[in-house]
């Protein structure tokens, strides 16, 4: 985060939030990223995709309407996205995609055996 030159008020405050990414081995990474961000690019953009290898070329690129960017959230934020308070109620992974990173959050990238499986 830049400093910040306290006359320039015009000027947004980048606010970096931490997100805990538990990868399909198990192992745990922490990732700053900036508060606003949806967890799927953030997860892209730092080399933790939520696709499988067919779906990271097919996918509806964050649009949620594919449901193959599913990642279990342990710690964030309640569901909002009409899917993803399906996805609480049936216990399927939430759409990264939906879920914007504005707290502190634990995600596990999770192996889905079928299109939107629950495994």
């Amino acid at each position: 985060m830049a400093d910040r030159d306290p006359d320039d008020a015009s000027r947004p405050v980048e606010e970096t939030v931490t997100v805990v990414v538990v990868d399909r081995d198990g192992e745990r990474h922490e990732l700053a990223v900036e508060s606003g961000t949806r967890l799927r690019d953030a997860l892209v953009d730092a080399g933790y995709s939520p696709y499988t290898a067919a779906t990271s070329r097919l996918n509806c690129g964050g649009r949620g309407v594919c449901a193959t960017c599913g990642v279990r959230i342990h710690t964030g934020p309640a569901p909002t996205h009409w899917h993803d308070r399906l996805a609480a109620r049936f216990g399927y992974p939430r759409l990264s995609c939906q879920v914007v990173v504005d707290r502190p959050m634990t995600v596990e990238l999770v192996d889905k055996l079928v299109w939107g499986g629950r495994e």
